[in-house]
């Protein structure tokens, strides 16, 4: 469930467990509650901004053998992101250890 909050319009995603947690619904300075402006299932609120992101959405089903692997590997919500890869840039930063030398 995505939920839309006023003060600083937060918009959070929730599991059903977490709509229960009255401390996400109040403003953790003040300690006020916020009100709720509106609240869509998370595939509705992608369905209807897919759009004004540049991206393109594709629903897989569970049914077939990929599509039920790929609910439980992704939890049932996964991108590709694709873009211009610079390789020999990239190889620059596999010789850098975790210390950075």
């Amino acid at each position: 469930m995505l939920c839309c909050l006023r003060s600083e319009e937060r918009i959070l995603y929730l599991k059903p467990d977490d709509e229960k947690d009255a401390s996400l619904f109040r403003d953790a300075e003040t300690n006020v509650e916020l009100e709720v402006v509106e609240r869509i299932p998370l595939v509705e609120w992608f369905a209807n901004n897919y759009k004004s992101f540049g991206a393109s959405l594709e629903f897989v089903t569970d049914k077939s053998q990929e599509g039920s692997q790929f609910v439980k590997g992704f939890g049932g919500v996964g991108g590709i992101l694709r873009w211009k890869v610079d390789f020999l840039e990239l190889a620059e930063y596999e010789d850098v250890d975790e210390d950075g030398w």
